[in-house]
């Protein structure tokens, strides 16, 4: 089922159904918004059937969190070959951006030059992470936040009490993956309230008290990028309605928000796209406050 979406999908629909589809399309998006999910209504759309079970179907997933180039290699060659039953293969690549740089320059070459009846899906949430000769190759097809009411309703249509749906819908901030996950799992729903609690909290309290929160959380193991995201997502939230004039955390001004969602951001592409020391930035991020 398809939550939200509806133009990219509309549009999707139109290009196979006139035989038009480009060789190459990146979904790119925010994560857990349904890209993968509608990646695969496609690729059902087009075989007429589950693509789980369809010969020409080839989906690559992350091993250890790196997509290794003999797992494009593979995929390269499958392409390559004619379709077994269908008109077209189709590869599907999730997490597109833990592709090595190998592997990337490894599929480059057959972005430069398909060979063969096959349509190549890429999905990431990280698209600047990929080679821009990569990018210059595909087209991009934007996915963006879902309503807060089309999730509330999707999950009183899986058999969520309404005012539980409000809430889980209200905290998802636009990511229906989220809202899923929360309603399957109860206790993520009370750990995801716990992070915004201590988002909030590091605002007012020492740095002694914010530098053992970076400690705690390490320990735990816990994902600072993950957390960040999280803090990303409610902190723009407030800010914006701050800015449409709604009284929401008044202790924090509109200016605090700002500059400290402009330090975060700094600390989690720090975090995902170098091999710089997390804890300390972390710390150097509690300092900003």
């Amino acid at each position: 089922m398809i939550i939200g979406h509806q133009k990219q999908w509309h549009y999707l629909k139109t290009l196979a159904e006139d035989d038009k589809l480009p060789h190459a399309i990146l979904f790119a998006g925010p994560e857990k918004v349904g890209k993968k999910t509608l990646a695969l209504e496609l690729v059902k759309f087009i075989f007429k059937k589950e693509p789980t079970v369809h010969p020409d179907f080839h989906f690559i997933l992350p091993q250890d969190n790196i997509i290794k180039i003999n797992q494009i290699r593979e995929l390269i060659w499958q392409l390559s070959l004619k379709p077994y039953s269908g008109k077209i293969k189709i590869g599907l690549i999730d997490n597109a951006h833990l592709m090595e740089v190998e592997s990337q320059n490894a599929l480059l070459k057959t972005l430069e030059e398909p060979k063969g009846d096959a349509l190549l899906i890429l999905i990431s949430h990280r698209p600047n992470s990929l080679l821009r000769t990569i990018l210059s190759r595909v087209q991009i097809l934007r996915f963006f936040l879902i309503e807060e009411d089309e999730i509330f309703k999707y999950l009183v249509s899986l058999g969520s009490e309404k005012e539980k749906a409000q809430e889980i819908a209200k905290f998802s901030f636009g990511k229906v993956g989220w809202a899923v996950d929360f309603l399957n799992d109860p206790k993520k729903f009370i750990e995801r309230k716990e992070e915004l609690r201590d988002c909030l909290r590091n605002f007012s309290s020492t740095i002694a008290a914010r530098f053992n929160y970076i400690n705690k959380l390490e320990n735990e193991e816990k994902s600072f990028s993950d957390i960040l995201g999280n803090w990303q997502e409610y902190l723009r939230r407030v800010l914006i309605s701050k800015i449409e004039g709604k009284n929401l955390l008044p202790n924090l001004s509109q200016q605090k928000i700002f500059n400290f969602l402009k330090n975060l951001e700094k600390t989690k592409d720090l975090i995902e796209n170098t091999n710089a020391n997390q804890k300390l930035a972390m710390e150097n991020l509690m300092l900003s406050i």
